[in-house]
């Protein structure tokens, strides 16, 4: 029983390293209710940088999954096999009690991952939409000065709760000091086309009241 203990263990442990490095966690026995895979939809930043201030994100919405999936099963055999090994070489226990503690170990191992997994960090994900990216809109603030002639400075703004920055231009060429609240216009190759937000915002004034 102690070889085969530590076969289970071994192999426990083997599997969780693959389902943790691999898509193997995402294999699963049955459904309970429905879609079952943890997987998530990754996404990277334009040339590390990123979109909106305001970006909202949805949670990804899929039905609880089976508790026989390819990280709670490699979490139970290792549980079960190492507790076994240690009680039956270490312990005066019987074989056959020995047995039953293995399995309460293992179960006890495998709920216990199944619900930091399933119950608190799944919920907790979100899945980025395009718009969380686009950088059109975003409000931000100069950081680097952006010098005349369509030299490029650089800007601060907020992405999903994350400090983010870019390189930056002005629209119109002029010079635009640090520290200047400012609008992205235009995103293209790693550069934002900005403005400052006061002169936007006087422009839409004398828009609305032209009017």
């Amino acid at each position: 029983m102690i070889t085969f203990y530590l076969i289970c263990f071994v192999l426990g442990l083997a599997l969780s390293v693959l389902a943790a490095f691999s898509g193997l966690g995402r294999l699963h026995i049955g459904n309970a209710g429905g879609h079952a895979s943890i997987g998530h939809s990754g996404h990277m930043d334009h040339a590390g940088h990123a979109g909106h201030a305001a970006g909202h994100g949805h949670a990804e919405s899929a039905s609880a999954p089976s508790v026989f999936n390819g990280f709670t099963i490699p979490a139970f055999l290792c549980w079960f096999g190492g507790a076994g090994y240690l009680l039956e070489d270490y312990s005066s226990i019987l074989t056959p009690f020995v047995l039953v503690l293995a399995i309460g170990a293992g179960l006890i191992g495998a709920t216990i991952l199944y619900a930091v997994l399933f119950k608190f960090l799944l919920p907790r994900e979100r899945v980025l939409l395009p718009e969380d990216t686009r950088m059109e809109g975003v409000l931000a603030r100069v950081s680097g000065e952006v010098r005349p002639n369509g030299a490029v400075g650089e800007i601060l703004f907020s992405q999903t709760g994350a400090c983010r920055s870019a390189a930056a231009r002005s629209e119109d060429g002029l010079p635009i000091p640090r520290g200047t609240e400012v609008v992205v216009l235009h995103y293209e190759r790693g550069i934002a086309t900005i403005r400052p937000l006061q002169e936007l915002s006087e422009s839409t004034e004398a828009l609305t009241t032209n009017r």
